[in-house]
């Protein structure tokens, strides 16, 4: 019982950093974006997944939005 208390306080006290990871990225992406010498269609795609990563951020699915913005980021960073 002891070991379920402490694995649900965890969860509680980790989710809102998972939470705060979201928006940073979004900053990153977005100041990539402007100085990224990639091709449009690379720049659409990362602009796609960027849009998808806030919807899930918005909707409280932060893994899932890191997941997605962090997979935006190497698509600019391995493009060039």
């Amino acid at each position: 019982m002891r070991y379920l208390a402490a694995a649900l306080l965890s969860l509680f006290l980790v989710a809102p950093v998972i939470a705060g990871q979201c928006p940073a990225l979004m900053k990153q992406i977005d100041s990539q974006l402007v100085s990224s010498q990639v091709g449009s269609d690379v720049k659409q795609e990362v602009k796609e997944l960027r849009a998808k990563g806030e919807a899930l951020h918005n909707q409280g699915k932060h893994g899932e939005s890191v997941k997605v913005l962090n997979e935006a980021l190497n698509k600019l960073n391995t493009s060039y």
